[in-house]
């Protein structure tokens, strides 16, 4: 989707501040990341979901907002989704019911880190592009959850790597299933990103792109 969450490219902004060398300055900010952590545990939504939430925050509030308070809001709204808590409990003007769940133990929370999350599958067909193709990006703007950042849409490029099928983000977050991708890794010059008059020529960003944002070849 296009949100204010998509700011790559984009003027305005400034250089990206690099200055911060504590991962929490902040304590709440490590509570909000351990809450999201458990009750993703619940099982009742995946990361694309959670990486959704957080992108359909008004864009004034995402913009005002700080990194974990982004956290923050997405956990609230997947817990108002999804009926784990109401919007009286989560203001304080209600007594939080009690509710039976099945969290995880203390004792399994290493291994299941450690674990991760893997995303690789193995897709049904074979790869459409071969590493050296130069291929065209799709031009479209989807209203639901995508991992095509919107600077490269109807620009083009040349594929040098290939990372096999993974979990395509745009389904997994609007309903859960694992649809199999292929995901190549494609560089793009700074001319056809941002013009001819980039004031860095030989400037190229390279961009991990799913098969689906792909129009064909260039």
């Amino acid at each position: 989707m296009d949100g204010a969450h998509d700011l790559g490219g984009m003027h305005g902004f400034g250089a990206i501040d690099r200055s911060q060398e504590e991962h929490f300055p902040h304590a709440w900010e490590e509570s909000v990341f351990r809450l999201t952590l458990a009750c993703g545990m619940l099982g009742r939504w995946n990361l694309d979901m959670s990486r959704s939430a957080r992108e359909r925050m008004e864009p004034a509030h995402y913009l005002g907002s700080s990194y974990y308070e982004h956290w923050l809001h997405g956990l609230e709204s997947l817990l108002l989704e999804k009926g784990l808590v109401t919007a009286a409990e989560l203001s304080g003007d209600a007594t939080v019911a009690v509710r039976e769940y099945e969290p995880v133990s203390a004792d399994k929370v290493p291994e299941i880190l450690s674990r991760g999350g893997p995303t690789e599958m193995t897709a049904e067909a074979s790869a459409r592009f071969d590493i050296g193709d130069r291929v065209t990006i799709v031009n479209e703007h989807p209203r639901h959850h995508t991992r095509m950042p919107r600077y490269i849409r109807g620009r083009a490029g040349v594929i040098v790597s290939h990372h096999g099928a993974h979990v395509f983000p745009d389904v997994h977050a609007e309903s859960g299933e694992k649809v199999a991708r292929h995901l190549y890794g494609i560089r793009f010059t700074g001319e056809e990103l941002w013009g001819a008059d980039c004031t860095e020529p030989l400037t190229a960003v390279c961009v991990d792109v799913f098969e689906p944002y792909i129009a064909g070849l260039a």
